[in-house]
């Protein structure tokens, strides 16, 4: 099952790809400057060979939306098999009437009509660019009056390598994203020449092992292998496709919407796609495969099947997720899983504990939190527990380990009175009649009747006056990343005249179909034109840890942002209120920052390009309804054209994170003498001291004593100390250790210089 919705879900790229293309397809050797393609004109650039194009196609995933991108041309490949190997900005899509030109200026965009703006550009504008062409090996490539390679396609992977395309240290691969969504997959080669499956940036679960060597680039060779190459001529590692050597056209390298890299072969008998390797031979042991589907397993034709076993949700049809056990009346049991392993996946933060298998059942069913247990029975004795609804794992006879999910154990009902028992004094009373009865039930039935046309009136009426804002608020899918663009009438309407103040310039409102949003008003001076620019940026990003952004207003001199909402509010709120800190546990403050730090680092160095936060602090990070931490108002400074360095914008946001770790360990607002003192009592040996009164005795030391250490090492003066927030999340993790830090006083070192200087200066003088 999982096999063929990874091919399916391939294959739709293709069987959207519109039969037009073959009739307006170009075949030349160099494009000038001036030429466009677009949605409407369905025409395309072809390789002089005619084995390649590039042109708009239809995305499946988002109805009535494009991308432009390079696909497999041949007439020898029927047009539902044409795969496409590049899109132009990692998937961005288009509407109709949109465009691809390369300028006069040699700059190849991407335009919406819609939105009226450019969402894509290869930033060649000032790089002397004469003429581009699409070569006969899948590359398009831009080129100067010298006919030099000034800008490839090839250097800008997104889920496949062509023979003879090198993927270079730090280059990512990153599956197809799905319903507007982008994938959690992606192949990484990290500095040490390893290449990397991993689901999120956190999960490692492929590598190509082997020693640490630099300078190393992975390549597709014509003969089907996958080598890392050295600049010594000998590969370091290989992999060989079954049809090693043989005498095949066309071969391509995918990172697959199941998380597999796969080797593809074409076989000119049976007309299709062959994979002929794949990195993980066991399907089930891709991390999180099934997602929230359940457990893969195998069928009995030796297939990989997601298969819920757990208790479903009430308000969810699709996902298969564990029951929560906090209304269990009285007690809960486990239910035993043989030959199975579990993991949580939402967050990735289970805990493995050395001990026996009646102590690993025990502690599940004393903690309220935990929803199930992964015992390994191979000589480990290793006690996994997890402690969300979002597990997944997989099951096989050969597996040594035995898991066991919590469950409910109410007691059974009493037993209903059964029909028949009261049938004959039923029948006998159904021959009196009651008068009273019989009034009150007309009287009933005419007020029932009054009720019900006063509604339908009601509603006509309502109906009446959205109808206009229910057409232009109609979102294309809950993890759309098209932006909805809103008038300012209409966001009067949301929040019923900014009725509903809900933070500094932050508005709840309701959507048509009684979707909560949150509405933030920005200042008016933004250039509406750098505005919706950024905002095409900012709105194509997802991640579980941040707050998506759904819409937008920029009408004359008003700047609106529409979020989803979150129910709990700001962790600025329940830091203050000592009633609601109380909910804000140790493990739920720990699990808050190694959120956020998470979010964080994918903004850093998981998207296409770098975003910064810059304003991490407690009030921009707000909890869901299960108190999950999610990021808000990030990317605002691209809004106010704020320009600085990579590096300051991230050390910047390390700087925050540090700043909100020690205001939720210790409970104070942020403030420098409260950063002094917190470093003060650990330096003296007294850590418990910083943490905040009203958490109860359940502070783990260890857990603490690292927080505490990378939370001053985020805060040091000296920027060339500071931590990424890649090594941030692996501390808290607990996968990298953490040295004690200096004094780092970074809010207050720089006032202190600027008095010990002016004193100096009134000494020099005096």
């Amino acid at each position: 099952m999982l096999e063929l919705q990874r091919f399916l879900y391939g294959s739709t790229f293709l069987l959207c790809i519109s039969l037009g293309s073959l009739l307006f397809g170009v075949v030349i050797s160099e494009i000038p400057l001036g030429s466009k393609l677009s949605v409407g004109e369905n025409n395309s650039w072809v390789s002089s060979s005619g084995d390649f194009a590039i042109g708009f196609y239809s995305r499946p995933d988002m109805p009535n939306q494009f991308s432009v991108g390079i696909r497999f041309n041949s007439k020898s490949i029927p047009v539902d098999k044409r795969t496409m190997l590049w899109v132009a900005g990692g998937g961005v899509a288009v509407s109709n009437n949109s465009y691809l030109e390369l300028q006069m200026n040699g700059e190849l965009v991407l335009f919406d009509a819609v939105q009226g703006q450019e969402v894509w550009s290869s930033k060649t504008s000032q790089l002397s660019i004469a003429v581009a062409s699409l070569r006969n090996d899948g590359n398009f490539i831009l080129l100067n009056e010298k006919k030099d390679v000034i800008w490839q396609s090839f250097d800008y992977p997104t889920d496949t390598l062509l023979p003879g395309q090198r993927l270079s240290p730090l280059t990512t691969l990153r599956a197809a994203s799905q319903n507007g969504v982008s994938s959690f997959y992606s192949l990484y080669m990290n500095v040490s020449g390893q290449l990397q499956l991993r689901w999120e940036s956190s999960i490692i679960y492929w590598s190509t092992g082997g020693p640490s060597q630099s300078n190393l680039s992975a390549i597709l060779t014509s003969d089907g292998t996958l080598q890392l190459l050295a600049p010594t001529p000998r590969p370091v590692w290989s992999a060989y496709g079954e049809d090693h050597n043989d005498t095949v056209k066309f071969r391509f390298v995918r990172l697959d919407v199941d998380g597999n890299l796969r080797l593809y072969s074409w076989v000119d008998d049976s007309q299709t796609w062959r994979s002929v390797w794949q990195a993980v031979e066991n399907q089930c042991n891709v991390f999180a495969t099934c997602d929230q589907g359940g457990i893969c397993t195998f069928n009995t034709s030796g297939s990989p099947v997601c298969t819920c076993l757990f208790r479903r949700v009430t308000h969810s049809n699709t996902k298969c997720l564990v029951s929560s056990q906090h209304d269990c009346k009285p007690r809960s049991t486990l239910v035993e899983h043989a030959n199975m392993v579990l993991y949580g996946i939402y967050p990735v933060n289970d805990y493995i504990t050395i001990t026996s298998l009646d102590k690993c059942k025990r502690t599940c069913l004393r903690d309220s939190s935990c929803t199930a247990v992964t015992f390994t029975n191979d000589g480990s004795a290793k006690c996994r527990m997890m402690k969300t609804w979002y597990i997944s794992g997989y099951s096989d006879p050969s597996l040594s380990s035995t898991s066991f999910v919590k469950m409910c154990s109410d007691p059974i009902a009493a037993d209903p009175i059964l029909p028949w028992k009261s049938l004959p004094q039923a029948r006998k009373e159904s021959y009196n009649i009651c008068i009273p009865c019989l009034v009150g039930a007309a009287s009933g039935t005419i007020f029932v009747f009054v009720v019900i046309q006063l509604a339908m009136g009601f509603y006509f009426y309502k109906r009446r006056n959205t109808y206009k804002r229910l057409a232009s608020l109609a979102y294309s899918s809950p993890g759309s990343k098209c932006l909805t663009m809103l008038s300012f009438t209409e966001i009067k309407d949301l929040t019923e005249n900014f009725n509903h103040q809900i933070g500094p310039k932050m508005f709840k409102g309701t959507l048509p179909d009684n979707q909560p949003v949150a509405i933030k008003e920005l200042e008016a001076a933004i250039d509406a034109r750098k505005f919706r620019a950024a905002l095409s940026k900012v709105g194509s990003i997802y991640h579980k840890g941040l707050v998506k952004l759904e819409g937008y207003c920029c009408e004359l001199d008003r700047r609106y942002l529409v979020y989803e909402y979150a129910d709990n509010g700001s962790v600025e709120k329940y830091i203050e209120d000592s009633t609601l800190a109380v909910r804000l546990t140790w493990r739920k403050r720990m699990e808050i920052c190694l959120s956020v730090g998470r979010a964080i680092f994918y903004l850093h160095s998981g998207c296409r390009e770098f975003l910064c936060h810059g304003n991490l602090k407690c009030e921009n990070v707000v909890l869901d309804e299960n108190l999950e931490a999610k990021v808000n108002e990030f990317g605002l400074g691209m809004l106010y054209g704020e320009a600085s360095s990579n590096m300051a914008s991230a050390q910047k946001d390390v700087e925050g994170f540090g700043k909100m770790v020690l205001t939720l360990v210790s409970g104070f607002k942020e403030a420098n003498d409260v950063f002094e003192w917190a470093y003060k009592e650990w330096f003296e040996g007294h850590p418990e001291n910083v943490v905040d009164k009203r958490l109860k005795d359940e502070v783990v030391p260890e857990e603490l004593e690292r927080v505490l250490r990378i939370s001053f090492w985020c805060l040091q003066a000296d920027e060339r100390v500071k931590p990424s927030m890649g090594e941030v999340v692996k501390v808290l993790e607990g996968t990298l250790p953490v040295d004690p830090p200096p004094p780092p006083f970074s809010c207050q070192r720089s006032t202190r210089e600027e008095e010990d200087s002016s004193e100096l200066g009134s000494q020099s003088e005096t």
